[in-house]
């Protein structure tokens, strides 16, 4: 079958992790559970900081940012996933794959950014806070996050764009629960060495430059906190911070774990990652930045307070 025809007729075949029926039933209700947590933590945390003016600054705005990042990533992937396990017709189609694979790269991309432009904000905070202000005022938090946004499109494209040359004339069964970029180059028949080429030099700028910055920023932190007289003040100064390097931890860990490695060692280990990533991590930073936050715990407070007062 030539490329031309290729992408309109041709569809892939979603298995999932297993096969099984009976590993289906449960991990279509373990999926449902963490899809509907990520739902109402992420929901919260927004509704938390939109509705209470006292969180409307820098940080809370780029934690409103990455929640909502967050909920638009697993409501694009978790409920085609939810429906094949339930169902018996397994297909995607090619462009419906490829729509998948392209929110699945531009998004974990801008989860990526948003954590860096975090860091940033944390780095300003505490070791040059007088001119805070200045460095974090909503015209540049704006441009900040426009800037997160524009590179994860970008970065989504080109991948997304360079999947479209592949030929696929093998078998098109997708033993994952998305499509996702290592798995669909395993299935090409074609030449992957450009699209290998290009996602490890992409993945090098987009990822680990943000990554050596948000060290970098981090030693500063430790060493400015550590001059700091007042053990009341270092403890503040490090839950500041604290929640946002455990969700640093747990994204880059699952992360470089399936990226940074050849194609030609891809197993289903990686795709166990990948659900951390994928699933757990948007699912676990509600609780990690809220679960020591009073600023959250109070705005949460007040918002359901208001509602049933007004009810």
């Amino acid at each position: 079958m030539d490329g031309s025809n290729h992408s309109r007729v041709s569809e892939f075949l979603l298995l999932g992790l297993s096969e099984s029926p009976e590993h289906q039933r449960v991990l279509f209700w373990m999926f449902l559970s963490m899809y509907l947590v990520t739902v109402v933590g992420n929901v919260l945390i927004i509704l938390a900081i939109s509705f209470d003016s006292h969180l409307h600054t820098p940080m809370y705005f780029f934690l409103a940012n990455l929640s909502f990042t967050d909920l638009f990533f697993v409501t694009k992937t978790i409920p085609k996933m939810l429906v094949n396990l339930q169902s018996q017709n397994k297909a995607i189609s090619y462009v419906g794959c490829l729509t998948q694979l392209y929110f699945l790269v531009s998004l974990v991309a801008l989860d990526n950014l948003i954590l860096a432009t975090m860091a940033y904000d944390c780095y300003v905070a505490i070791c040059r806070p007088l001119h805070y202000t200045a460095a974090m005022s909503p015209r540049v938090c704006i441009s900040l996050l426009t800037l997160c946004w524009a590179l994860s499109v970008l970065y989504g494209l080109t991948h997304t764009l360079l999947m479209t040359n592949m030929t696929f004339c093998g078998s098109r069964k997708i033993h994952y629960i998305f499509c996702e970029m290592y798995v669909l180059l395993r299935l090409a028949c074609s030449n992957t060495q450009i699209n290998h080429t290009v996602l490890i030099a992409t993945g090098s700028f987009i990822f680990l430059t943000p990554f050596g910055f948000m060290v970098m920023s981090y030693v500063w932190i430790v060493r400015a906190i550590l001059r700091i007289p007042s053990a009341s003040s270092k403890y503040k100064a490090f839950s500041t911070c604290g929640s946002h390097l455990a969700v640093v931890s747990l994204f880059y860990g699952t992360l470089c774990m399936v990226y940074l490695k050849p194609l030609d060692t891809y197993s289903m280990k990686d795709s166990v990652a990948t659900v951390m990533y994928a699933v757990v991590t948007p699912m676990m930073n509600p609780f990690i930045y809220s679960l020591r936050n009073k600023d959250i715990h109070g705005a949460l407070g007040r918002f359901f307070i208001g509602k049933s007062f007004r009810g």
